[in-house]
């Protein structure tokens, strides 16, 4: 089982910086600043997000001497982070994640795919939620619905479309669906693993905390 990237202090200046980030307080699970922190340290969102929970209630004795130091004097804090980004070999897996087999689940859904690199998993997680809000007959360019999210992801609305086609030939419910041949084939199908059989719930949570990666 993969180990989880190590935990160091100087992190908590990071995160704090982001926490006091106008509005000042809990950030969303995936607001970008967030998304982007995780990816740095290769440290799941929902673990700076418990993180950042601690910061909020200053649960240590660490992070109050660390919010007296920097949380009334905001330059000082931003002094301290390019210091701390600016030290060789920060965020380099070989120096501070030696011997740590990184866990990569997570930002696999933030990077493009290799089948087609205008799209990510989470943006596919998008389209699924979005494909059971829909019938067939109303996935078309023309759906208000379809225009909102192809928006959103900055994508025309003939993608989000095709997506929606594709997944209509995952759905062991369809069966009167012409076999599709596309790159992103293999990627719905296994995104429609990942949340078949939960009934819907993990996927709308999931969506709709992923929508404001693109919101932010």
């Amino acid at each position: 089982m993969a180990k989880n990237a190590v935990w160091q202090d100087d992190y908590w200046l990071l995160l704090m910086h982001i926490y006091l980030q106008k509005p000042v307080g809990l950030k969303p699970l995936y607001s970008r600043s967030m998304v982007d922190l995780s990816l740095e340290l290769h440290i799941a969102p929902r673990t700076l997000r418990s993180r950042m929970e601690q910061i909020a209630t200053l649960s240590t004795p660490r992070i109050e001497r660390i919010w007296h130091q920097y949380s009334k004097n905001p330059k000082r804090l931003a002094r301290a982070v390019r210091l701390l980004r600016s030290m060789k070999g920060f965020g380099a897996a070989d120096e501070f994640y030696e011997g740590v087999e990184v866990q990569e689940t997570f930002e696999k859904d933030f990077h493009p795919l290799s089948e087609d690199n205008r799209f990510t998993p989470i943006m596919l997680i998008l389209i699924l939620d979005l494909y059971f809000k829909l019938t067939p007959s109303t996935m078309v360019s023309q759906t208000p619905e379809v225009t909102e999210l192809a928006q959103l992801l900055n994508l025309s609305n003939s993608d989000i479309v095709d997506v929606l086609h594709i997944f209509l030939v995952c759905d062991p419910y369809m069966t009167n669906v012409d076999l599709t041949f596309s790159p992103l084939l293999l990627p719905c199908q296994q995104i429609w693993r990942r949340f078949d059989g939960d009934e819907g719930k993990l996927l709308r949570q999931t969506a709709e905390e992923m929508r404001e990666y693109f919101l932010s």
